[in-house]
């Protein structure tokens, strides 16, 4: 079966996905061997809507990750910084609540999520040139969560941390060192940050989906834009062609399109390489990128997330194919998820598949059981008669932290499959996986649910 009859089922099975989930809208594009395809479905806003297309502009969250990680590499080569400085080196009022960590923090540690300290810590600083450095402000009371280096734990402010060390480095913004140095050499020139340069195009806004009385609806959510602080963290929205012919990128030598050398080889191995080791989901993380591995073929991914838009760019560099995903709902992670899995199958014959729940007892069950907390968040895994549930309370908001908390998620099933390994059966978080973090002397000591740690509380038993 050739590309294009591989995508016209692709298409179908996208829509089907959609509405099993109540996604309003989707865009979706493979590039495969040099050869690109997109399309869109639904509508971009349930309010007002019109048809999603290839060309709709979408959130693509912490997707834009990837970009500023590649934007610190081409500065190391430049001479401007040094990965393995520490951040002090740079930003010298930087700290944390723990002052031995906020000494020995290197630029590295920014871009690989094991600096320990809590990673969701969301603001709005206001759309001024001191942004950043009131977010710094800011930082000096977040706590560690674990010792540095540690164990991964997904950390945003990290990356709000990276943004101000460049703008520090470069004495320009972080989107105008973008454009001036990956943007424009690359020819993306339809990546947007500022919601006026948006709102000039067929864009997407986000959802919630709810259900109640076995009705859904998919309510528009609120506010759209992000902070200009959290421009490094997750701030880029775009097109599907534009995330893939910025995959070409990540699939070639450091060279553009035009031919111009952006970044050496070298760097941009370096920029995949495995920086620190994760263990669940994902073998390991690179700079800024997870790395994975399906029936023994590396690919590298990351995903995105903003008030209800959902993304995913996944690449698989020795089959030189790439797969970009944009929703527009809180729900969107199935579709990106089963979208990606089946692409992976059909394209390139590489299954991605569930592991199967062991069978545990109660007795092997309880010692897990308890109450795992983090400032953003508490999960609390209850001991039941038919296993262990798990429950995600926030108690924060996004993207700043006055904006109202998501409600608690639906009490929802898991089941170990591995040592300290657990996957979700059920719920809207169903087929994620979550893992128990030990310390030192091998006890348990923190429970890792979306990526992130929280620390072990509180046990039924005390």
């Amino acid at each position: 079966m050739n590309d294009q009859n591989i995508f016209e089922q692709l298409q179908t099975y996208t829509q089907q996905v959609m509405d099993e989930t109540g996604v309003p809208g989707v865009a979706v594009g493979v590039l495969h061997k040099g050869q690109m395809q997109s399309a869109g479905f639904g509508v971009t806003n349930v309010d007002h809507p019109l048809a999603v297309d290839a060309q709709t502009l979408f959130q693509i969250g912490s997707i834009t990750k990837t970009f500023t990680a590649l934007l610190m590499l081409k500065l190391a080569e430049l001479g401007k910084l040094d990965l393995s400085a520490s951040v002090r080196t740079y930003l010298p009022n930087f700290r944390v609540a723990d002052e031995a960590v906020s000494q020995r923090v290197t630029v590295r540690h920014l871009l690989t999520h094991n600096s320990g300290w809590a990673g969701d810590v969301f603001e709005d600083t206001g759309a001024g040139d001191d942004a950043l450095p009131r977010y710094l402000e800011i930082l000096v009371d977040v706590a560690q969560l674990a010792p540095m280096e540690t164990t991964f734990s997904y950390n945003n402010a990290a990356f709000y941390v990276a943004g101000a060390l460049i703008e520090a480095v470069t004495g320009q913004s972080y989107q105008d060192v973008l454009r001036e140095l990956v943007l424009a050499p690359m020819g993306l020139e339809h990546v947007y940050f500022d919601p006026a340069d948006v709102m000039t195009h067929r864009f997407a806004v986000g959802h919630s989906i709810k259900e109640k009385d076995g009705e859904r609806t998919a309510e528009v959510a609120r506010p759209w834009p992000l902070p200009r602080a959290a421009y490094a963290v997750g701030g880029i929205a775009c097109s599907i062609p534009t995330l893939l012919q910025y995959a070409a990128f990540q699939m070639g030598d450091g060279k553009t399109e035009s031919g111009e050398q952006l970044i050496s080889p070298a760097s941009l191995e370096q920029l995949h390489a495995p920086q620190f080791e994760i263990g669940g989901t994902f073998d390991a993380v690179a700079h800024s990128w997870f790395i994975g591995h399906v029936d023994g073929v590396k690919y590298i991914t990351h995903s995105g997330g903003t008030k209800g838009q959902i993304s995913l760019l996944l690449i698989v560099p020795a089959r030189q194919f790439a797969v970009a995903i944009f929703t527009n709902a809180d729900r969107g992670s199935a579709v990106t998820r089963d979208v990606s899995r089946w692409a992976l199958r059909e394209y390139l014959g590489l299954n991605i598949t569930d592991p199967e729940p062991l069978s545990l007892s109660e007795a092997e069950l309880a010692p897990f059981a308890g109450l795992y907390s983090r400032p953003f968040a508490d999960v609390e895994l209850k001991l039941v008669e038919s296993g262990l549930t798990l429950q995600v309370t926030t108690k924060q908001g996004f993207p700043s932290r006055d904006t109202p908390p998501s409600p608690p998620s639906p009490v929802m099933h898991v089941a170990f499959y591995d040592m300290d390994r657990l996957i979700v059966l059920d719920g809207p978080m169903a087929k994620s996986r979550a893992e128990i973090v030990r310390d030192a002397n091998g006890e348990i000591g923190w429970l890792r649910v979306g990526s992130r740690i929280h620390i072990k509380t509180e046990h039924p038993n005390i």
